[in-house]
């Protein structure tokens, strides 16, 4: 027999929904025990209110971005983030512990083992998320949808909960300089997207994975540049950022794929009028010279690194990403205009009022 699913995603057998099922609880399972390698340095999730929405992070050395990305997701609405750092010793605990709307965890465990820091993130979301609309994002991410300069996250929300709708999916998009990658300096208090205002508007390619239901998105900039020769290796673009979670949820693989399996319906990828969101990549600040042979001898990404080396190595270069063919980031109507992302309707949706 095949389990129902909805008309996006292939079905699958009852055995198959049976493996997943014990799937979801084996890594439901694994996430509770990865509480212990957490230690609290700024606990203030009592002041959680029933209907805050919550932002999750895993970070480490990330001072830069910091003081943007607070300043980004508190203009959308996030009213509480909670942050696990992996060892950060360039400062980043120290502003992060003094802000009243953070709740901070630190571990010096091995993020690669944690599933890339996922696993001390579903426990937080066990934990703190139920009932919640909860933003996983990376400290490099910054979210954009239509209309997000004058509709908040509550907005968007409420237009979720309005068509029943439990998740948001979005592609996460590089942007990069027009020169050389480090050429030019950033200031940390200022708008990443400044510097990094362009993008590759194609080709993506995209395809429904059996059995989870997840899409699968790849190309764009890092693959013309560094898997021009092995696509199949270039990094994965879409992602589930925003859920109304359930302590039952469990993301498979960075929040590119979560359990239930129709939690995964809910983005069809670029170049379809359904509602997404875009994951403005800032990856390619000008730190990211350095900090790409530190982590090739750290060893904390990939789940296998060796095979990752040239990609360090391209980065480490200083290329020049841009081309005749980039297009420049001038707002979310720019991704809208190159099919990036989806349609909302915002009239149909209840209790959603204008900043």
């Amino acid at each position: 027999m095949t389990d129902p699913a909805p008309d996006n995603l292939p079905p699958i057998s009852w055995t198959q929904k049976y493996r997943l099922r014990l799937k979801r609880r084996r890594l439901l399972w694994r996430s509770f025990r990865s509480r212990h390698d957490l230690t609290a340095l700024a606990n203030r999730t009592a002041g959680i209110g029933q209907d805050a929405i919550l932002a999750f992070t895993t970070l480490r050395n990330e001072i830069t971005r910091l003081p943007w990305f607070l300043r980004h997701y508190r203009a959308l609405g996030v009213d509480h983030f909670l942050i696990v750092d992996n060892g950060s010793d360039d400062g980043s605990v120290e502003l992060l512990r003094d802000q009243p709307d953070v709740s901070l965890w630190q571990t010096q465990a091995s993020y690669r083992a944690s599933r890339f820091g996922l696993d001390w993130l579903t426990w937080l979301q066990m934990r703190y998320g139920h009932g919640h609309w909860t933003l996983m994002v990376d400290a490099d991410e910054l979210l954009v949808y239509p209309d997000y300069d004058t509709r908040i996250l509550h907005d968007l929300t409420a237009w979720l909960d309005a068509r029943g709708q439990r998740a948001f999916g979005a592609l996460m998009l590089d942007l990069y300089p027009k020169g050389p990658l480090g050429a030019e300096p950033y200031n940390s208090e200022t708008d990443p997207t400044d510097l990094l205002s362009w993008f590759d508007p194609a080709p993506y390619r995209s395809r429904r994975q059996s059995p989870l239901g997840n899409l699968w998105v790849q190309g764009g900039v890092r693959e013309r540049m560094f898997f021009s020769d092995r696509p199949d290796r270039s990094p994965t673009l879409n992602k589930i950022p925003l859920i109304r979670w359930s302590r039952r949820y469990a993301f498979v693989n960075s929040c590119h794929s979560a359990l239930p399996r129709d939690l995964n319906a809910t983005y069809t990828g670029p170049n379809n009028q359904s509602p997404s969101g875009v994951l403005l990549h800032t990856k390619f600040l000008p730190e990211i010279v350095e900090k790409s042979q530190s982590e090739k001898t750290r060893r904390q990404h990939f789940h296998d690194p060796d095979q990752f080396g040239d990609y360090y190595d391209g980065i480490a270069d200083r290329p020049t990403l841009w081309t005749s063919q980039s297009a420049r980031y001038t707002g979310w109507k720019t991704l809208q205009q190159a099919k990036l992302m989806g349609l909302i309707e915002w009239e149909t949706a209840t209790g959603a009022n204008d900043l």
